[in-house]
């Protein structure tokens, strides 16, 4: 097995790494403070083509493949998670899935806005009754004539004040279970879109977050993403896609949980000596090490399978599973490394721990995690 990285990939990495140290990192306190859309972020990003990553060229994509991707979200979410979850979601959720389920005509007007970053995107399954659980999902979606009316609400919808484009799933058949759900690609100009609650949240926060209310929304027939009844599998292979993405992220808010806990032993004094030389420290660090690299050969694993298409959904989940519980692991051990200065607002370390938390739930649950896991190894 070759763990070596293309000349393509490491300059791809170095720019990358280059923005994130001068450019994100230093707002990234501030962001969170403000919970205001990182803009000026999401703008120099879209600058080096890294909105639209995983779809080709001709779409005016990067064209890049899974493994790059992932590289590339964890550098973004280990300077702020904040931006890295936009970026996650917007890459893997919305111009890839149009790009994979589209038609030539929906590729043509839909990519290519998104992959600019000119227009943000979003992905709209959950619901306040629907999360893990897809199979209640009570958005319904009626074929009049011409357009579908769309009604219902979204929740937990990631960049849902800013999004232009949403993927928006809705049951078209109430009477055929999971085979009744449809996807949609749904513009924030269609008549009966509102955006609703925006939620004030402990992490991530300068992520927004809010809710998506579709009051007899007017969508037009040819807007139906695959064909009616394809939107369940849709959106498992979404969201599979979509779990690499956290892994990422996750790695990332873990490297520079130890990034930072290296830094700090080395300088912190106690007892006559820096606290790097004492065993409990030295074991901590150790061991989140370990974890990191662990959790980042198994997002690289996915996400090399996925660029292979074979069949990722497995590894995925590991993936998205070791990697999120060793970002919360870290974070908790920065903390407990840095002691008192850890829990101060004005230390990068409180708002790591604070970003940990929400990569165990968004994109399923660990515990979802463990099903999907188990599943594929029971049947």
């Amino acid at each position: 097995m070759d763990f070596e990285i293309t000349e393509e990939q490491r300059a791809i990495l170095e720019m990358v790494r280059e923005l994130a140290e001068k450019e994100i990192a230093p707002r990234a306190a501030g962001y969170d403070r403000s919970e205001e859309f990182p803009a000026e972020n999401i703008e120099r990003l879209a600058e080096l083509g890294l909105m639209g990553m995983l779809v080709p060229k001709e779409y005016g994509g990067a064209g890049l493949d899974s493994v790059t991707y992932a590289m590339v979200v964890e550098e973004v979410s280990k300077a702020c998670a904040s931006t890295g979850t936009i970026l996650s979601v917007h890459n893997s959720l919305t111009p890839y899935i149009i790009f994979r389920y589209g038609t030539e005509e929906q590729k043509r007007k839909y990519i290519p806005p998104l992959a600019s970053g000119r227009v943000i995107g979003s992905f709209a399954a959950s619901e306040p009754e629907a999360g893990t659980d897809l199979g209640s999902m009570r958005t319904a979606a009626v074929l009049k004539g011409d357009h579908y009316i769309i009604n219902g609400t979204k929740t937990f919808i990631t960049a849902g004040p800013r999004t232009g484009i949403s993927i928006v799933f809705a049951v078209t058949d109430p009477e055929a279970g999971h085979r009744g759900f449809s996807a949609f690609i749904v513009e924030r100009e269609f008549k009966g879109f509102k955006v609703g609650s925006v939620f004030e949240k402990m992490g991530i926060r300068a992520s927004e977050t809010s809710e998506l209310i579709f009051e007899d929304m007017m969508v037009p027939k040819e807007n139906l993403l695959g064909k009616e009844g394809e939107g369940f599998r849709i959106a498992l292979s979404a969201i599979d896609g979509g779990r690499i993405g956290i892994a990422a992220q996750s790695v990332g808010i873990a490297q520079a949980a130890l990034d930072r806990s290296i830094e700090y032993s080395r300088q912190r004094v106690q007892f006559g000596k820096p606290i790097s030389r004492l065993q409990a420290i030295q074991w901590m660090i150790s061991e989140m090490a370990t974890r990191i690299e662990a959790s980042r050969l198994l997002t690289l694993k996915a996400a090399y399978l996925k660029d292979r298409g074979e069949d990722f959904g497995k590894h995925a989940a590991m993936a998205k599973l070791f990697s999120s519980e060793t970002a919360v692991f870290c974070a908790d051990r920065a903390v407990q490394i840095h002691g008192g200065y850890g829990y101060m607002r004005d230390r990068d370390i409180e708002r790591l721990y604070r970003d940990a938390r929400i990569t165990e739930i968004y994109e399923g649950t660990s515990e979802a995690q463990k099903l999907v896991i188990s599943s594929r190894l029971l049947r």
